[in-house]
Formats: C-alpha cells, sequence, structure tokens
C-alpha cells in the first residue's frame, strides 16, 4: 500500500506555517468553519478544472470516488499509463511520501506535460511551489517530464457567442521558472515530515503568515487570545504595524501610550475608544450636505463575478449587477417611495436592469449611494457594453453623490464604528435599531452567491425564498441611507 505525509496542498500550508501543517494533520477538528463564500470560491476552481479538460479531450478520469482512497487512485493511474493511456485527469503519483494529484497530464514523443489548472487570472508564487511539487514527485517516480504549464483564466477575454476555451484560457510554461525551487522542494519535504513525526505542535506566534498568502484555516485557533478591541482592530492600518505593537507588548487600545505616534484617523479611533465620545464636525457635515438636491433617490447596486463570461459583451469576473433598490424622498418630510429590480437568473440581467432604473431614477435630483466608485464603475461598464444608454448614464452619474464622505473623513465618529467607514458598521453605531445581523443575505457577497446559485436551483421554494431575503437586503441597504442621512440632518439642526 502506497504510503504519504505530505501532498500539494499540506506542502504548500507548511510554507506558510509549520503549525499550520501540523494541526492540520493532527489537529484536522479545530479547523475554522468554511463560509457559504469559501465553499464558493472550492466550487468555482472544481469548475474550471474540469472545464480545462475540454482543451485536452478524450482524457480519462482518473480521480477515485472517495478521496481517502489514495492508494487505490495512484494503483489506478499507473495501471492507466501501463494500459498506454495518453491524456489523463486527475492522476495520483507518490514519491518520497509525498503525494500530487495533477489536474492534467499528456504524453507527447514519450515525455510527459503536466498542466496545474487555476481559476486565478495570474500566476503567483504559491502556484510555482505547487507545480515545483508536482514536478518534484513525477520526475522522482521515475517519469520523464517534458513540459510543465499553469493554464489560468485570460482577464482580456472578451464573450461573443460560445466560450472559446482556447481565447479564455492562456497556457504558460513555469518548467524554467521552477528549476531553481527543486533543490529547497527536497530540502522542505525532509524537515515537513520531522514537522509532522514530532510529538508535540510547533511553538509559533502569531504573525503575517497568518494571513499571507491565504488566511489560515486554523486562524481562529491560534487567534483566540487576542482580546477584543486590540491593536488589530484598528481599521486600515497595515497588518505589519499592527504586528509591531503586538510584539511591543502593546495589544488591547487601552495599551496605547497616550503620545504614541499615529496618523490622524489611527489617533481618532483609538482616542475616541478611550473616552467613549463621538465626534461630530457640523460645519464640515453641513457643507457635505449643501449638495443634495430633493428629490433624493437612495440607491444601492448588487452584482456577481462569474469566472466563466455567461453573457456576450462579458469578461471573467466582470461584475454583472443584478438588482438595485431604489429609495425615494421627494422632500425632508415626505412619505418614501421604493422601487427595486431583481432579474430573472436565467436572462442577460444587464439591458432590463438599465433600462429599469434609467426609468425609476427620474430625470432631476440627487441620487445618494454609498461608495459611489462600486455604482459608477458598474454603471461605466454598462456603458462600454451598451453604448446606445451612454448619454442617459452620463446624466445620471452627475447626479451621484456620495454618503459615505463624512464617516470615511471622519467628520462624523463614533467609538462603535471601530474605525470602518463601512455601512456595516456606521449604520448600528447611528442606529443600533437596524442591522444586518439575523438577516438570511447580510452581506454583499452572500448576496452574490446567492444569485448565482439561483441558476443552477429548480426547487422553487428554494428559489423564491433566495429572491425574497435578496430583495430584503438591497431594501434595507438604501433604507438604511435614508436614516443615516436624516441622521446627519438631524445633528446639524437642519
Amino acid at each position: 500500500m502506497a504510503f504519504h505525509q505530505l501532498s500539494k496542498s499540506s506542502f504548500i500550508k507548511g510554507l506558510q506555517c509549520e503549525k499550520h501543517l501540523y494541526l492540520y494533520k493532527h489537529h484536522y477538528e479545530l479547523m475554522d468553519t468554511l463560509s457559504e463564500i469559501q465553499k464558493a470560491v472550492f466550487s468555482r476552481g472544481t469548475n474550471i478544472g474540469i472545464l480545462a479538460q475540454k482543451l485536452f479531450p478524450e482524457g480519462i478520469d482518473t480521480s477515485p470516488r472517495d478521496v481517502r482512497q489514495t492508494s487505490k487512485a495512484v494503483e489506478q493511474t499507473d495501471q492507466f499509463i501501463k494500459n498506454g493511456a495518453s491524456i489523463l485527469y486527475e492522476a495520483a503519483f507518490i514519491y518520497d511520501e509525498v503525494m500530487v494529484y495533477c489536474d492534467i497530464i499528456s504524453l507527447h514523443e514519450g515525455k510527459w506535460q503536466i498542466f496545474e489548472v487555476k481559476s486565478s487570472t495570474g500566476i503567483s508564487e504559491t502556484y510555482l511551489w505547487d507545480a515545483a511539487v508536482q514536478y518534484y514527485v513525477l520526475r522522482g517516480a521515475g517519469y520523464e517530464i517534458e513540459d510543465i504549464s499553469i493554464v489560468y483564466i485570460n482577464n482580456e477575454y472578451v464573450r461573443q457567442g460560445e466560450v472559446n476555451l482556447d481565447e479564455f484560457f492562456t497556457v504558460e510554461s513555469v518548467l524554467a521558472d521552477i528549476q531553481s525551487l527543486l533543490p529547497v522542494v527536497q530540502q522542505n519535504v525532509r524537515k515537513f515530515k520531522g514537522v509532522l513525526n514530532r510529538p508535540e505542535m510547533p511553538d509559533i506566534e502569531i504573525g503575517e503568515y497568518c494571513t499571507n498568502p491565504y488566511r489560515c484555516s486554523f486562524f481562529n485557533y491560534c487567534w483566540k487570545k487576542i482580546p477584543e478591541n486590540s491593536v488589530f482592530d484598528i481599521s486600515n492600518m497595515h497588518f505589519k504595524k499592527k504586528m509591531e505593537l503586538y510584539r511591543d507588548g502593546i495589544i488591547k487600545l487601552d495599551d496605547i501610550p497616550n503620545d504614541y505616534p499615529l496618523s490622524k484617523n489611527y489617533k481618532i479611533q483609538v482616542d475616541a475608544f478611550k473616552s467613549g465620545e463621538s465626534l461630530i464636525n457640523k460645519e464640515a457635515i453641513k457643507e457635505f450636505l449643501e449638495d443634495f438636491e430633493y428629490p433624493l433617490y437612495f440607491m444601492d447596486f448588487e452584482s456577481f463575478q462569474p469566472a466563466i463570461p455567461l453573457y456576450d459583451n462579458s469578461k471573467p469576473y466582470q461584475q454583472i449587477p443584478f438588482q438595485y433598490s431604489v429609495h425615494i424622498l421627494t422632500e425632508p418630510d415626505a412619505e418614501l417611495k421604493h422601487y427595486e429590480f431583481l432579474a430573472d437568473p436565467n436572462e442577460e440581467p444587464r439591458k432590463p436592469f438599465i433600462e429599469h432604473l434609467l426609468h425609476d431614477l427620474g430625470d432631476h435630483g440627487s441620487i445618494v449611494v454609498y461608495n459611489k466608485s462600486f455604482e459608477i464603475g458598474r454603471l461605466n461598464e454598462i456603458v462600454r457594453d451598451f453604448p446606445e444608454h451612454l448619454e442617459a448614464i452620463e446624466r445620471i452619474v452627475e447626479r451621484i453623490v456620495d454618503l459615505m464622505v463624512p464617516f470615511q473623513k471622519k467628520y462624523y465618529y463614533k467609538p462603535e464604528m471601530q474605525g470602518s467607514y463601512s455601512i456595516k458598521y456606521v449604520l448600528p453605531a447611528l442606529l443600533p435599531e437596524l442591522s444586518y445581523e439575523n438577516m438570511e443575505i447580510g452581506d454583499g457577497a452572500t448576496a452574490s452567491v446567492s444569485y448565482e446559485l439561483l441558476r443552477e436551483m429548480d426547487d422553487m421554494f428554494e428559489i423564491e425564498k433566495i429572491r425574497n431575503n435578496l430583495l430584503e437586503y438591497s431594501k434595507l441597504d438604501t433604507y438604511a441611507m435614508v436614516r443615516i442621512y436624516q441622521k446627519l440632518i438631524q445633528e446639524i439642526d437642519l
């Protein structure tokens, strides 16, 4: 029976942190729970891998039904190769107690070519290590390797008709790039096996490697000793700087000396936390609000980013708007009106989206958004893809004002905002009775994943539930902006 201690993924974990490797192998039960977003990312990677197999048709899928049957997978791969197979998917190999699955291998004039498929749009250092481990194992197992390549997504590809896989994928040889890594692979294999054979977990403090190149899957376990309201909660401070504070013994916000050199925004957060007092610059807020012109249209978009472009005139990972909510306040004390749109997931959403939106926004009055770069970015992309709406969209963009500004610039700051100007922090700080916490869909990333899942569902009850949750979430986003605006008005006594 073939035996292995390491795999590609565990090798990469060892590079990041030996404690991560040890926990992954010996204390799997302590791993952080995967979020729905993370599950969606993994599923996307699997789908891209399956699609890439079409670049090498008529291959044999050697992946086992049970991923734990590693010995069987290796034996099966070996048997297919002995029987003359020239293209294999998920071929399994073991050498030096390291096991790898190769996404695609192809025989060319007696030598093998290895293709590692990634759902990203470029090649990272981690991918080179991934390729180097595969090369090390296959060459060590006695196979002649002609080349090894990374297959990744061409983010400049624009779909027209059926997806052209030769244009959608970029195939790039990394053989020359990994040559210098091979001796280090061998050294690390020896070192990592030693780590796994230790009787005790490596004693490694938290550090930058906890989130680089990926957030460690045991992050919560290793960081459980960090208290609430720590230096790691200082918003937008570089992680390296936070670690400097931590290593100097400054862990809680209360531990930061009053004369410690901090930039203006960091100091506002720390001082407000210590004092418990809010900061309100009424003159700056009043000047900001002078640009608002009734009727006010409080607008919010939701979008999703399919890796494989679903529609003509769209690129991989392009933000495709599928939903909006608009609350309208015609004058300060008027009754709110609400309009909303949610596209059919089985149809191209952009055209009906913009047609409905242009109708609902009228021809005058300020359009209030939170973080205008997002909405303006989506509108500009629609102009690019549907130029017939150029003039109408340009008029819309001219009317947009950004409600985020007074919080971003700290005209209005409360300790409860924890240094953030995200609406998810601003809303409960200003209006505790409003919250996203108990919502089925409570953030944009979950909304995006939920909408994309609708394309694959056939349970009408579940579809209706998700649609209602999407509408409820987007509606709260714009209602929250109305209430925040009214709170600002109230604070400056207008």
